[in-house]
């Protein structure tokens, strides 16, 4: 062990660190399900003290209310060693971990439960741009300022590269049977690509425009359809195109915004388009009636991320060029459910530009990634209290090293502070005081020691 200049035996300073563990919650709610199956279709509720925080189900055990799944609470604050802006992410399939794309060129790995740093790897020799799995999870695309593309295993092994784009690769989508991927570009182009053989299918040419061109300006996002063959993309010509990639010319041109158009998101039903643009608006379009159905504001910068909630189909996050994270509900578009807050009392989520905002597969964590190199983990408030209040107290930042250390553990049955002693510490499945994935310590919720599964 290292020696101090007194002669005693220096050892590592503990610090607390949040964690979140879903399986209490869990398996809460599969008990409930089995045991108590009239509660799952009653609504909703806990009452407003730390206390409840053991009764917390996860979001698919709350759809009568959406409104909660909102993670507006700060759990960790991420920063790699090499400080660089982070331009995308992307939750492994199962969850695990983080994988968020640098504009340095590198992939880094991040736990989902403790938010330490896990791994890194150089993947692109120039700054990386878009991520995205394939529908079945068995393939990771990443693309980047060159205008490449590669093929990733799970394994995070390098198996192929193709350059279908002379410019940067802005986003990348999966057609629903993983057969084709679809890539957009800032040379103007919208392409389909057959992903086995890594050829272009076809170029999506548009209507009035010289040939190999989709748009008349740079192409910022595009996405497919979650099950049919349609495709849409947003360009900074201030346009959003609805494409049929067998159809000779754009099914249809939507003129929703006055600005450069960012962002477009299909709803999870497939029914309606979610746009985001310069003009710090967000919209949906209802594409079976061609005619917008709502418009959000509340941003005060121009809107950069957007996102749908993996399980309540009303409910998405957005992000803007402010730093500022927003969450809002289809039923509600005149102002923001919540919004997030970042250290102390600061306004925003970040300091700057906010590149892109990811669900946990299971709904109940938020990581945002943003231009101030920052990568930041939010969960659901407890009960009791406020979802948009700011944290009082001050948390650790992580720096691209490797966890260490323990701690005392203080949680709740969905967030706990910890590191501790063993798998979850203490003398319960999730010990420590109000719950968690590694305290040290007992107690039951209401006080004392406690052995259950879910001892607090």
């Amino acid at each position: 062990a290292p020696v101090s200049g007194t002669g005693k035996i220096a050892y590592p300073k503990h610090f607390c660190r949040k964690t979140v563990d879903y399986s209490a919650c869990t398996v809460r709610m599969l008990k409930e399900r089995t045991l108590c199956p009239e509660r799952e279709a009653s609504p909703y509720t806990l009452d407003a003290s730390p206390d409840a925080a053991v009764e917390m189900l996860p979001p698919n055990g709350t759809l009568s209310n959406a409104a909660a799944s909102a993670c507006t609470r700060f759990v960790h604050s991420a920063l790699n060693k090499d400080r660089s802006s982070v331009n995308a992410g992307c939750w492994m399939p199962d969850g695990r971990r983080l994988i968020t794309a640098s504009y340095n060129g590198m992939f880094t790995l991040w736990s989902g439960f403790s938010f330490n740093f896990e791994a890194t790897q150089q993947a692109h020799d120039e700054p990386l741009f878009s991520l995205c799995w394939s529908r079945g999870g068995e393939w990771l695309l990443s693309g980047d300022g060159a205008g490449t593309v590669k093929y990733w295993q799970t394994t995070l092994n390098n198996v192929k590269e193709v350059s279908p784009h002379a410019g940067a690769v802005r986003a990348i989508s999966f057609c629903p049977t993983d057969t084709y991927f679809a890539t957009g570009s800032d040379d103007g182009t919208v392409k389909v690509l057959d992903f086995e053989r890594g050829t272009t299918v076809r170029l999506m040419p548009g209507a009035g425009l010289e040939a190999g061109k989709s748009h008349r300006w740079d192409v910022k996002h595009v996405e497919w359809h979650p099950d049919k063959a349609m495709l849409a993309s947003a360009s900074k010509d201030g346009s959003s195109k609805l494409w049929d990639p067998r159809a000779p010319r754009e099914a249809a041109t939507l003129h929703q915004h006055k600005g450069p158009v960012t962002q477009v998101r299909w709803h999870p039903a497939g029914r309606y388009l979610l746009s985001g643009s310069k003009d710090q608006l967000i919209k949906l379009f209802d594409v079976r009636a061609m005619r917008e159905a709502a418009a959000f504001k509340g941003h005060k910068r121009e809107v950069s991320a957007l996102s749908w909630h993996p399980v309540h189909a009303e409910l998405f996050a957005s992000g803007c060029h402010g730093g500022a994270v927003h969450f809002w509900s289809t039923t509600r578009p005149e102002e923001p459910l919540s919004s997030c807050h970042g250290h102390g009392h600061a306004s925003n989520a970040h300091d700057s530009a906010v590149w892109g905002v990811e669900w946990h597969p299971l709904g109940h964590l938020l990581a945002s990634f943003s231009q101030d190199m920052h990568t930041k983990f939010w969960s659901r408030a407890r009960p009791g209290e406020p979802r948009t209040a700011p944290r009082d107290e001050e948390e650790a930042t992580e720096v691209g090293a490797p966890f260490g250390g323990g701690g005392r553990g203080r949680g709740d049955g969905d967030v706990g502070k910890g590191g501790g002693k063993g798998f979850a510490g203490g003398k319960g499945f999730a010990a420590g005081r109000g719950g968690g994935f590694g305290g040290r310590g007992g107690g039951a919720a209401a006080g004392g020691a406690g052995r259950g599964l879910n001892a607090a």
